[in-house]
């Protein structure tokens, strides 16, 4: 039987690597890290302090969406402190966004896009007081 101790990075196709790159270290606040010189371009961020990744991968292909945020479609979540705080931001940045604080998993969630449509869950633990 195999034995994980958590997931090491998430990569995600994109067609622009700066806007991706401004949204990832600017919206959600991700500290860009180090990434060896492959031949076709892409960045890497730290995500928590827990050794995961992200890494986004300059991509030309036709698997990126043209919809909005689907809970039901591929997505990758990041668990946060806070799900007020970050509600607050995203408003406060003008992100669109689906906030659901009583939702039926049973933690309050956010979905998102970033500007290739990739879709992103921010969900807490709980739904923290006003």
């Amino acid at each position: 039987m195999l034995t994980y101790t958590g997931i090491h990075h998430v990569s995600l196709n994109v067609r622009e690597l700066e806007p991706a790159r401004a949204f990832y270290r600017e919206v959600l606040g991700l500290q860009e890290i180090a990434r060896p010189p492959f031949d076709f371009a892409g960045a890497w961020f730290a995500v928590g302090d827990t050794g995961q990744q992200l890494h986004l991968i300059v991509y030309d292909g036709e698997t990126l969406r043209e919809g909005g945020a689907d809970s039901q479609d591929g997505h990758f979540a990041l668990r946060v402190a806070n799900y007020r705080e970050a509600l607050k931001h995203l408003e406060r940045l003008g992100v669109v966004h689906e906030a659901r604080p009583h939702a039926r998993a049973g933690f309050p969630q956010i979905y998102l896009t970033d500007p290739d449509r990739n879709v992103i869950e921010l969900n807490a633990e709980r739904l923290d007081s006003e």
